[in-house]
């Protein structure tokens, strides 16, 4: 039910819904759909009453899995989307990375026979792309991605978060097929790893690690002390990836859900 003291109210400039008490604002909420169709909701409440008549509204007008991503220390959002009806889907841990390769074993991994590496910035954005999709179905929580082409393009050399070369892509040699990337962005808070694979016949040769190695070794060479990243709690194989690396866990992240009751 919605506290009498609220209404809500949908702007007309986008998808954001606002929650009113009286002149008011209790607080708003704005939803995004991503490229694998999830609508994730990004709260702004300063009354946790807010939380449930604003998840209502969406609702409503989506008719749809509503999604929140918030981090675990945070309790009050948590508990006021739990009263909202949200539950929770997967969980995430954040890590820290050293650069060093003296610390990640990195230090001689090589591309197998056959591979070159490239640069984002010389890649084919269209096969970059789709390499890009075809990974992300192996990734907790993204399967079903499909980038639009220019979406795609705007994010890969957006200056704000494209290093060409801690961006780095596998390339065969015989056939120009791509074969895996490492991806690590610019970030504010330092150098963040945004995703590494590698297509699945490829795998289990040290295709990540070569391509790490190369990303690393410049960072390193940069003075950076290390590389943050995230990791779905379920995915062994990224936590073991990491872990080899000398990575600690530095928090994490919840992500919660609110289904859509089906036939409604």
């Amino acid at each position: 039910m919605i506290p009498a003291t609220l209404r809500v109210t949908r702007l007309r400039s986008g998808l954001t819904w606002c929650a009113l008490d009286g002149d008011l604002v209790a607080g708003e909420v704005t939803a995004r759909v991503r490229p694998d169709a999830r609508c994730y909701l990004f709260f702004d409440a300063w009354q946790s009453a807010a939380y449930a008549p604003l998840t209502e509204a969406v609702a409503r007008d989506f008719r749809r899995d509503l999604y929140v991503s918030l981090d675990d220390g945070e309790y009050d959002a948590l508990d006021a989307c739990g009263a909202a009806g949200f539950t929770v889907h997967r969980r995430e841990s954040y890590y820290r990375v050293p650069a060093d390769p003296a610390v990640t074993g990195l230090t001689g991994a090589r591309l197998p026979a056959g591979l070159d590496v490239i640069s984002a910035a010389d890649a084919d954005i269209d096969r970059l792309r789709e390499l890009d999709d075809a990974l992300r179905q192996d990734v907790p929580g993204s399967d079903g991605w499909r980038w639009e082409a220019e979406e795609f393009q705007a994010q890969t050399f957006s200056p704000y978060f494209l290093d060409p070369a801690t961006y780095l892509i596998a390339v065969v040699q015989a056939t120009g097929e791509y074969a895996g990337l490492a991806r690590i962005w610019k970030n504010r808070a330092g150098p963040r790893l945004d995703l590494v694979g590698v297509r699945a016949s490829y795998r289990r040769r040290g295709v990540a690690r070569a391509l790490l190695s190369r990303a690393f070794a410049v960072l390193s060479a940069r003075g950076e002390a290390s590389v943050v990243a995230e990791a779905d709690d379920a995915n062994v194989a990224a936590i073991s990836l990491l872990t080899a690396l000398g990575a600690r866990r530095y928090g994490g992240s919840v992500e919660l859900i609110r289904r859509h009751p089906p036939g409604r």
